[in-house]
């Protein structure tokens, strides 16, 4: 009997065929899966066990008897991974291992597209066949619970499959692969080594429920020896099999955490605050997310990854899901566990399923109340957190047209001129006087040089608190939030302060109003440098300063010049006279008697006040030959 079914090889359906080669040449990008999709299929068996347990009082679940093992021989380059699950009986093999990924083979046709919600995996489906990927030919001994027969399938790849009654003493499956011979692309080699195959267990499978077992090389003193070791094999539990946040909360400590987030290398520093997440409703999931104290290295590179560990069951599926953060919280580190998740072929690739996209949002209404919650409470420790990532939430408060403002608006802090640290802009608002119409702000490199603008005298001098924005990011979120608690934001460098003026000073104005001459002499003597040049009513000890009119600020037009392909964008700029200082008064006389001098004291002040503002001056030779001049 055995002899004639070894002549008889089965050929696997056309689109069979099709998918096996796809599995081996295409699908899976990381070979090392195999071994992650071998042992889930071992998990599966054994659960298949305990549910009928449940239903068959005949039947006793003895936890201690299931486990899975894995076994590498060297020499015969055999990898096998043995089961004390269900097993399968002939029809069984037939219908699981014949037809490769039965339901999906439809879908498959029509160029692979898999509708959300269709799982393709199943028992025994696409992942199995990942073992060709490092295997000549893969062997399968398995027992059927209940059954007195065993059966042996097995294939080289496309060409077909066996079927064949063989011993097997216990319940349960075998998978004995012939690994592949190394070739100059690939080392399959690693598949046999002992410590390849913990470190793949481990990564992938750690928290599978039951104990995956494997013989580990160990190391002693021999006998009547001092410093003589020998090396012996002893079965050790390879994985964890619990994992933390399958826990309950009340058992964990603050330190239970901190070693998780140190031996998934989250990052080298300790968390600051850490979310466990428990749902149990239309979509059940597991998270534990922490929100880390410094800033990684290559944070702000191309190279830098954001996303969280996906499991499904415990079985690890992306190192690194993207969709479940959004980028203005990338900064965020952790893992999230369901059951529920629809997976595409690989295991690999997630389908964007309504299920994820529940998961996302949870998760990012979490982070935001976790955020919110440190701020109201743990004060010190948020400021921390900002000082790290504020930056992070300032760009998503900019990207997508402002759609996450209200989201992160709160959440937001600026060093302030009145309180000489940071504040909230609800702290900010909640301060103003009645009568303050804006929320001013001013920019600059360094909280020192934004203290010396000759901007923030009046806005200083009217008692008005004044944020300071020193980061590039800064004005260009708030022109996104435009308005917070219906105040808007206001520049001290805006040519229109929204200050009223006492009618001394009104009087002041009209006082000058017969040299507007001298005024727009200095415009035509500067040209299209600046769109006008006006009597300043912010100022009260400079003598000059820049002012911008328009959308664009002058720290705009820096930063966007600096970035590549700029087009040489330029603010609005008004120059600014004190007509109470000394300098107009000069001004004027030169209008009078001098327009050569006038002329040359223009360029000095529009120059000067480019120096204020951190800007370069067009030509340094002829500002340097101008002062010389004045000081012959």
């Amino acid at each position: 009997m055995k002899g004639e079914s070894k002549l008889e090889k089965k050929q696997f359906r056309a689109e069979s065929k099709r998918l096996l080669d796809l599995v081996i040449n295409s699908i899976y990008t990381n070979r090392e899966i195999f071994l992650r999709e071998l042992i889930s299929n071992a998990s599966d068996a054994i659960d298949k066990i305990y549910y009928k347990t449940l239903t068959d009082e005949n039947l006793v679940f003895n936890k201690d008897d299931y486990y899975i093992k894995v076994i590498p021989d060297k020499k015969e380059r055999i990898l096998k991974i043995s089961d004390t699950g269900i097993g399968m009986t002939k029809e069984e093999l037939e219908e699981n291992l014949g037809i490769i990924a039965k339901s999906g083979s439809f879908a498959f046709k029509k160029e692979h597209e898999i509708k959300e919600g269709f799982d393709i995996i199943g028992q025994f489906g696409v992942g199995f066949y990942s073992a060709f990927m490092v295997a000549d030919k893969v062997t399968v001994i398995t027992k059927a619970l209940g059954s007195d027969e065993a059966f042996k399938w097995e294939s080289t790849g496309v060409d077909g499959y066996i079927i064949e009654p063989c011993e097997k003493d216990s319940v349960g499956t075998d998978i004995i692969l012939k690994i592949k011979e190394n070739t100059e692309e690939e080392n399959f080699d690693e598949y046999l080594e002992e410590y390849r195959l913990k470190y793949i267990i481990k990564k992938y499978s750690d928290f599978i429920r039951y104990p995956i077992k494997m013989n580990v090389t160990k190391r002693k003193l021999k006998d009547g020896t001092e410093n003589e070791y020998e090396e012996y094999m002893e079965e050790e539990i390879v994985n964890s099999m619990v994992p933390i946040w399958r826990k309950n909360k009340n058992e964990l400590t603050k330190e239970d955490y901190e070693n998780f987030y140190s031996e998934k290398h989250y990052g080298f520093d300790k968390p600051l605050k850490h979310i466990h997440i428990s749902v149990d409703g239309t979509v059940r999931y597991n998270a534990i997310l922490f929100i880390p104290e410094k800033i990684p290295y290559d944070f702000y590179t191309k190279e830098y990854e954001k996303g969280l560990e996906l499991y499904s069951n415990g079985v690890l599926i992306m190192n690194k899901c993207s969709d479940l953060l959004p980028d203005y919280f990338s900064f965020v580190k952790g893992m999230v566990d369901s059951e529920d998740l629809s997976l595409n072929i690989s295991r690999e690739m997630l389908q964007h399923t309504r299920q994820l996209k529940f998961i996302a949002k949870n998760i990012k209404n979490k982070i935001k109340n976790e955020l919110k919650n440190m701020l109201k409470n743990e004060r010190d420790k948020y400021e921390i957190f900002y000082k790290s990532f504020g930056r992070q939430l300032k760009y998503g408060v900019y990207s997508d047209f402002g759609a996450n403002k209200e989201l992160l608006q709160d959440l937001l802090m600026f060093y302030s001129s009145k309180e000489k640290k940071m504040v909230t802009l609800e702290e900010y608002v909640d301060r103003m006087p009645e009568e303050q119409k804006y929320i001013y702000y001013a920019v600059g490199e360094t909280n020192d040089r934004i203290e010396k603008l000759p901007q923030i005298e009046l806005v200083k001098e009217k008692g008005y608190e004044i944020l300071y924005f020193t980061e590039d990011i800064d004005e260009f979120a708030i022109k996104m939030l435009m308005t917070y608690k219906d105040k808007e934001f206001k520049s001290v460098s805006s040519s229109d302060l929204g200050i009223e003026t006492c009618e001394n000073e009104k009087d002041s104005n009209s006082e000058y109003e017969g040299y507007k001459e001298v005024f727009e002499y200095m415009k035509n003597v500067l040209g299209d440098k600046v769109k006008d040049v006006r009597i300043s009513k912010r100022l009260k000890n400079h003598p000059v300063c820049l002012s911008n009119d328009g959308e664009i600020s002058i720290e705009m037009e820096k930063i966007l010049n600096t970035m590549p392909n700029s087009q040489n964008i330029k603010a609005d700029k008004i120059l600014e006279i004190n007509v109470n200082h000394d300098i107009f008064k000069t001004l004027k006389e030169c209008f009078e008697k001098d327009k050569e001098k006038l002329k040359l004291y223009t360029n000095i002040l529009y120059n000067q006040s480019l120096l204020i503002e951190g800007l370069p001056i067009n030509d340094p030779v002829a500002f340097t030959n101008d002062i010389c001049k004045i000081m012959i």
